[in-house]
């Protein structure tokens, strides 16, 4: 393996961990506490966010892309059941939802990237 896809690799595992980590924060946090960039609606952040998060860990993992997009899934819905635990937070099978199609928009993007990547060059004559 060429050593600028081995950095690519590790710096996606990175980025996708401290991804990680900020949603669940973000997440069970109190609302009060929760960012709201302007100019975006709750649902695309959401979706933007999950997307991402699965993209950053299916290039990170590449051996590992199916088994990445049913964790992520199964991440979203267990953040949205924890947001149960704080009085100021809803957890809605709604926002499972756009986080779970988010998370596999960004995984099926990885995979149609790197399928796309290894794909030889064709010379137009």
């Amino acid at each position: 393996m060429r050593t600028d896809l081995k950095t690519m690799i590790k710096s996606a595992r990175v980025l996708a961990w401290l991804l990680l980590a900020a949603l669940v924060f973000v997440t069970v946090c109190p609302i009060e506490y929760r960012p709201h960039p302007p100019g975006f609606s709750v649902t695309l952040e959401r979706l933007g966010a999950f997307a991402l998060i699965g993209f950053l860990f299916a290039v990170g993992y590449p051996r590992h892309r199916w088994q990445v997009g049913v964790l992520i899934v199964m991440a979203a819905g267990g953040l949205e059941a924890s947001q149960m635990l704080d009085p100021s937070r809803h957890g809605r099978v709604a926002d499972f939802a756009v986080k779970a199609v988010g998370a596999i928009m960004g995984v099926a993007g990885a995979f149609v990237i790197s399928r796309l990547a290894s794909r030889p060059a064709q010379v137009c004559a």
